[in-house]
């Protein structure tokens, strides 16, 4: 079967366009290391309560001016409820949900992370300015969810 020229043209420049591709996906994935996150964490839904460090859940310090949140968010509540932290403080949060998808802002941040059952959601964020910042639950998780608030000191 004879083809256009022009169609032939366009054939050998869509895949030579193709290999290139591939090649470049090849040297990124392989040679530059450049690969989808795979590092999701898991927990089962109904050993939170008993599963470190969720058994557990508070601010631990890491280092100077860094901590570690490990959070529950749960039946209309975040667990530890408040934290105090000095300003120019970084904290990684760890959250997992036991019961029904939440939601995690602090407002006045960037901090945005949705809470699914069976899953550790990790977030951080370095608290430059001093002050009283809301945790909000942004996903509608039950008839008491506009009760569901949490706060972070920053002094």
């Amino acid at each position: 079967m004879e083809l256009p020229r022009y169609e032939k043209i366009w054939l050998i420049t869509g895949s030579i366009t193709l290999v290139i591709f591939l090649v470049l996906l090849g040297i990124m994935g392989f040679a530059m290391g450049f690969n989808p996150s795979g590092h999701m964490k898991t927990i089962a839904p109904d050993q939170v309560g008993a599963t470190p460090p969720f058994d557990k859940p508070g601010l631990f310090t890491v280092a100077d001016k860094e901590y570690r949140a490990v959070m529950q968010a749960k039946v209309f509540a975040f667990l530890p409820g408040e934290m105090t932290i000095p300003a120019g403080s970084k904290i990684h949060f760890e959250v997992t949900s036991p019961d029904v998808v939440h939601g995690m802002y602090i407002a006045g941040t960037n901090v945005n992370m949705m809470i699914v059952p069976g899953h550790i959601s990790e977030f951080t964020h370095t608290f430059n300015k001093p002050g009283d910042y809301l945790i909000l639950c942004n996903e509608y998780c039950g008839s008491g969810h506009h009760l569901m608030l949490g706060r972070i000191i920053v002094q």
